[in-house]
């Protein structure tokens, strides 16, 4: 009988463990283009799956996780104003009473950056959040490390 309890006990916390994988609809790709000797961008690019959507970097109060970007300060480079987004759709959420930017599918985000010496590996992290219609995933950071050569 304990045998008999011990195998069930198994097999339920082992068919458990297979459904609860972690859901990752957003996958992430970086890359650069230089410019000139003194100037580059640094594309950040969100692939989005089917039925989900990330906010824009532009949302009001007491609305839903906006994207952001955050990079630590370097002695190769310095930000070149904002991270820019291109034009998002909007629409009105009830659960926050308020019109929000998202993208859908695929969006391309980009930092311009000053270099100071022709060269440099631009470090960086984006948090996002998630949806689709009947859920929000908890908010994710992806780091990102791209060299400009």
């Amino acid at each position: 009988m304990k045998k008999l309890t011990l195998i069930i006990a198994v097999l339920f916390f082992a068919i458990s463990g297979a459904v609860a994988q972690i859901h990752n609809p957003v996958k992430w790709t970086v890359a650069s283009k230089k410019l000139n000797s003194k100037e580059a961008v640094i594309f950040i690019k969100a692939t989005i799956q089917d039925g989900w959507h990330i906010y824009s970097q532009n949302i009001g109060e007491n609305g839903p996780i906006p994207t952001s970007f955050t990079y630590p300060a370097s002695k190769d480079y310095t930000l070149n104003g904002k991270t820019a987004e291109p034009k998002p759709a909007t629409k009105y959420e009830d659960v926050f009473k308020m019109n929000v930017g998202y993208f859908n599918k695929e969006v391309v985000f980009q930092q311009k950056v000053k270099l100071i010496k022709g060269t440099a590996t631009v470090k960086g992290s984006v948090e996002y959040q998630a949806c689709d219609k009947t859920q929000c995933l908890p908010p994710t950071d992806y780091a990102f490390t791209v060299t400009i050569k």
